[in-house]
């Protein structure tokens, strides 16, 4: 007996790495060379491409694809519907193979809302807010909340994910944020 769960819908390929406590849901494929992390959530309808990297604590909601190229780290949110893309001129009679992918990093606890499209060649820093149908076409900072199309900084959002007041200070939890040259950064006490 395995040490994670996939519903019998879904189907895993061969050379795949899947953590313990992880839920595969329904409809799903993972390919061949996927390594996923422990304690993750994959909903309905989720592809999961060859030699993707997902970390630990990671959520996928339905209907999303996490294509070759892109990586997800520790607590990442993937919402309804969301895009990743790994291709910037894409055509199908000149197919350019893994070796033409531009690479998409998703840092530890970013979210990213339902139907937002990340287009690929980007980073989307720590802790990230990506709103609901945003259309990311440039490096997002750590804490950065996006919105839009193309989606731009309206404010700052906390680990918690409350949005930080004009003093980069939580409402909810009180945390308290400076800038860096990466975003923002917590200020330990």
């Amino acid at each position: 007996m395995s040490d994670y769960f996939v519903h019998e819908s879904s189907y895993v390929d061969d050379n795949v790495t899947i953590g313990k406590n992880t839920k595969i849901w329904h409809f799903c494929h993972v390919q061949s060379g996927a390594v996923i992390g422990e304690n993750c959530s994959f909903g309905q309808n989720v592809n999961i491409s060859s030699n993707v990297t997902i970390g630990n604590g990671v959520k996928v909601q339905n209907n999303v694809s996490i294509y070759e190229g892109v990586e997800l780290e520790d607590y990442v949110f993937c919402g309804p519907s969301m895009v990743f893309t790994n291709d910037l001129t894409p055509r199908a009679k000149y197919p350019k193979g893994s070796a033409g992918y531009k690479k998409t990093l998703v840092k530890q606890g970013a979210t990213i809302g339902a139907n937002a499209t990340v287009v690929c060649g980007h980073t989307i820093g720590s802790w990230a807010l990506i709103g609901s149908g945003a259309v990311v076409t440039k490096d997002v900072p750590s804490h950065a909340l996006m919105v839009g199309v193309p989606a731009r900084q309206i404010g700052w959002a906390c680990e918690c994910g409350q949005v930080l007041d004009e003093h980069l200070t939580c409402p909810d939890c009180g945390r308290k944020y400076r800038k860096s040259d990466d975003g923002l950064v917590e200020e330990k006490e």
